[in-house]
């Protein structure tokens, strides 16, 4: 019982202060429902930021993955710091300087109108297929291991699931298409702090059952029992291995933190580019700690189960469940649903301007008013929310949640990531050559990782199945041989596009070079110390890396 008045108790202190904190701001105005007024300051930026990343298809999955491989699968998070620094320093204010509300805006701009609608619609058809539904799977899963739905409302575990996606679900679009972009940025900074303390509490808490009462027993006993779990150095059968960081995990990264509709809009709804500079940078010192919460944990259930657990999916609520105090549980789990809330209503609220602005005033209305096009975003999420909550259970069976979710995302990612490199740093590449771009790198992907893929890697594990090797070890290898693994194909795509882009520039530029323009919407005079700042975040993840290293 005292769990769940925790529950309710934390949660509806959120809900109170982000209703009082935004009842204030025009939501009838775009840049008062999509970019908070563009009001936005470091530390609210900061929260939102870490908030809308980390959920529990992060917390659960990544935990999962590291319960299996060890801190190897920290590159997720560290690097995560890299990318923030390069959006702070060099994306940023471009976004700002042109007044953006959406990231397609841009590519308008820079392009065409058909280059950015093309863009919004593969946006949000990852939303919708894929983001929006993982999200509410893994949230439902871990609140209904959590506060045992099935024995509590005395139903089957299926159905208890559904009941759980269609709460999460609603709630979220409450925030999301109701309350507009503050709401959701200030109930994610209050969750961020929620996180952050609760996070940190189940490797404490963790540790100090290893070592029986003793934290430093608890870190010595840990290491010594698993060393291999706590080398940085993926090999080739590795979900990351190390080659990785340098090809397509440092894109994935760009893409998610500087292109990314979802992320990057927290940073356009900053009062000014100082404090979006400030809340990038923030956010990544933040993330770089982000391992105590979403790998160490699974490395602690690892040696606390013995690697006995059916699915290494139920790392993290197992371990939950195993060493949190029940007068705790209650707050823990009200965090974890903000968490989740948190992706949810961000995705949501991404998918909402992303429609409003980019298709119904482009394509259905043009002469609609903000009011208008703010009513039709609503509807439109609304719309967008519920056929998310009927795909979300349909992908119980989808395997490593957080390795399926970074594969998928790959469809989109690369080819958005590679017009808008193109669009910054050339001057004459044509529209064109941005439709080829996106079009043909998702086509290839595609056929790469759904087609080609199955088809060798099949062979080889039948070719491997006839030479009678039957070790899981040795056919991970053969497995890994068979076919290059999807970050490199993505880095190779992305050269390739680049490449098909400048061709196409050289022999057909566009008439007029192209040239930002200042919009003055915000004061773009940077941070003093960026620079200094990012370098040194940099260095900090190099060292961790360096110190890892086996």
């Amino acid at each position: 019982m005292i769990g769940i008045l925790s529950f309710v108790g934390f949660t509806l202190l959120v809900g109170v202060i982000s209703y009082f904190a935004t009842r204030t701001t025009d939501e009838s105005s775009s840049d008062g429902y999509f970019l908070g007024g563009r009001s936005l300051t470091a530390g609210v930026i900061a929260g939102s930021l870490l908030l809308t990343n980390l959920s529990t298809e992060q917390i659960v999955g990544l935990n999962g993955t590291a319960y299996s491989e060890g801190i190897l699968v920290m590159a997720w998070e560290t690097l995560a710091a890299i990318a923030m620094v390069v959006t702070a320093i060099f994306l940023l204010p471009r976004y700002l300087k042109s007044g953006l509300t959406t990231v397609p805006q841009f590519l308008r701009d820079r392009y065409d109108v058909s280059t950015k609608t093309i863009t919004s619609a593969l946006f949000l058809t990852g939303y919708v297929v894929v983001l929006l539904p993982i999200i509410l799977y893994s949230g439902s899963l871990a609140i209904s291991t959590m506060f045992d739905v099935p024995g509590l409302l005395g139903i089957s575990d299926s159905a208890a699931l559904k009941v759980c996606v269609w709460g999460i679900g609603i709630i979220g679009s409450i925030y999301a298409v109701f309350g507009g972009l503050k709401a959701v940025a200030v109930s994610d900074s209050i969750n961020a702090i929620g996180l952050l303390v609760g996070g940190i509490l189940i490797p404490i808490f963790g540790l100090l059952a290893i070592g029986d009462g003793d934290l430093f027993a608890g870190i010595d006993t840990l290491y010594r029992d698993n060393p291999d779990k706590f080398d940085s150095i993926g090999g080739k059968t590795a979900s990351v291995p190390f080659s990785t960081i340098f090809t397509g995990m440092m894109l994935v990264q760009l893409f998610y933190w500087g292109t990314n509709q979802q992320i990057i809009q927290r940073a356009l709804g900053a009062k000014n580019l100082k404090e979006g500079q400030k809340g990038l940078l923030l956010a990544s010192f933040i993330k770089v700690l982000g391992p105590l919460i979403v790998v160490l944990p699974g490395i602690i259930a690892y040696h606390m189960f013995q690697g006995n657990l059916d699915m290494a999916d139920q790392a993290y609520p197992a371990l939950v469940n195993a060493v949190l105090p029940p007068y705790l549980i209650g707050f823990f789990a009200a965090v974890l649903f903000g968490a989740i809330l948190s992706s949810f209503n961000s995705v949501l609220n991404s998918s909402v301007t992303l429609f409003g602005i980019d298709i119904y005033k482009q394509h259905i209305n043009q002469a609609a008013s903000e009011g208008t096009v703010v009513k039709y975003g609503k509807l439109f999420g609304i719309f967008l929310a519920l056929a998310s909550m009927f795909i979300a259970p349909l992908i119980a069976n989808a395997g490593s949640l957080f390795g399926y979710l970074q594969e998928v995302n790959g469809i989109y990612s690369i080819p958005i990531l590679t017009i808008i490199v193109v669009g910054y740093l050339t001057r004459r590449v044509p529209a064109i050559a941005a439709k080829i771009g996106i079009i043909s790198g998702s086509v290839l992907y595609c056929i790469s990782q759904f087609i080609l893929k199955p088809i060798l890697v099949g062979k080889a594990m039948e070719e491997a199945a006839a030479s009678g090797i039957t070790d899981p070890a040795a056919l991970a290898v053969v497995e890994a041989e068979a076919y290059p693994h999807y970050l490199h194909v993505m880095a190779l795509l992305f050269i390739m596009n680049i490449a098909i882009m400048l061709v196409i520039g050289k022999f057909f530029p566009r008439k007029d070079p192209y040239v930002q323009e200042y919009t003055k919407q915000v004061d773009i005079s940077p941070y003093r110390y960026v620079t200094q700042v990012g370098l040194g975040i940099v260095a900090l993840v190099v060292g961790i890396y360096i110190y890892f290293a086996q």
